[in-house]
């Protein structure tokens, strides 16, 4: 599968994407990822871009469940399919406890569980029929009316063993973040494995890399600490590091960037390196690698980002010839 793109951080106008999802319309990128934004929300700037003329295969990487009923999320999907005439993939993530409880009123008591019972409610409704659900996530006991549309897949943000084996047994894409390849194919795909014994096959991974070229001034863990600083502080983030050999503290999110550049999972180094270390993503078991240039638009802007991520997408390609 061709390599993703995401566009890497939040944005106050659509038009800001556009050269992204031109760079995805081009072909040498598969897909345009977008994550969650409370700024300028993901599902109108993918329509935006639509009304451009941009209509690419895009994914959601991910929107947070405690933001929509699964019936609304499904209604969300499908008319992104219906607008772009491409495949979706909606992926969806349990939110940290904080958010849960300032939209809820309390965490979820088992968030894996949780995610998968909203993932469920999610393609039942995009399935078609009465649903008929029940789940710490959500409640419901309605129908949409059918519709034929491009297909839409129904993703989880997946990090740990115990949202694996959830997302294996519900899931169609497992999508990954700050990953490393040892990990995804020691810890998380046997988990998926397991999670989908009683359904045949298990949900195939998508993973989102940071990366970014070498070049003069760069300090490659400067980029790792804009890209990445918010995550090196949450807890479930830094314990999944840790379980994979990256010494990562919540308390020292710049010594935890430091270490993801040590151990290769921030990527950095000529295009050749690059290209090289995102092979290993391949041979652990991963099916699509999604680009994140989250680094560079943080420090140099977009427009670099775009040039980080033009070069290493033809990298890419010329290496796979």
């Amino acid at each position: 599968m061709a390599p993703g793109l995401l566009f890497p951080l939040q944005h106050t106008h659509p038009d800001t994407v556009v050269p992204f999802g031109e760079l995805v319309m081009s072909g040498l990128a598969g897909r345009l990822w977008l994550g969650q934004s409370v700024l300028t929300e993901t599902h109108q700037t993918i329509a935006y871009l639509t009304g451009r003329g941009i209509r690419v295969p895009c994914g959601l990487s991910v929107t947070l469940m405690p933001l929509r009923h699964p019936m609304e999320a499904a209604v969300q999907a499908r008319s992104l399919a219906v607008l772009t005439g491409r495949p979706l993939v909606a992926g969806y993530g349990a939110a940290t406890p904080d958010l849960v409880r300032a939209l809820r009123g309390a965490p979820y008591h088992r968030p894996a569980a949780a995610a998968a019972g909203y993932a469920r409610a999610v393609r039942a409704f995009l399935d078609g029929g009465t649903v008929e659900h029940a789940c710490e996530a959500c409640v419901a006991a309605t129908a949409l009316p059918p519709m034929h549309h491009p297909p839409v897949e129904v993703g989880l943000g997946v990090i740990r063993p115990g949202m694996a084996r959830a997302a294996g047994a519900v899931a169609d894409v497992a999508i990954t973040w700050m990953t490393p390849p040892h990990y995804v194919r020691d810890t998380l795909l046997p988990a998926l494995a397991a999670g989908a014994a009683n359904r045949g096959t298990p949900p195939r991974v998508a993973t989102v890399v940071h990366v970014a070229l070498a070049g003069p001034g760069r300090d490659p863990r400067r980029l790792a600490h804009s890209a990445a600083a918010d995550h090196l502080r949450a807890p479930h983030y830094t314990d999944m590091l840790r379980r994979a050999g990256v010494p990562a503290d919540p308390a020292d999110p710049r010594a935890g960037a430091a270490a993801l550049v040590e151990a290769g999972v921030y990527v950095y180094g000529t295009p050749e390196e690059v290209v090289e270390r995102l092979r290993g993503y391949r041979e652990a078991g991963v099916d699509e690698i999604i680009l994140n240039l989250a680094g560079v638009a943080g420090t140099e802007g977009f427009r670099a980002a775009l040039a980080d991520a033009e070069c290493l997408l033809h990298a890419m390609a010329d290496a796979d010839e």
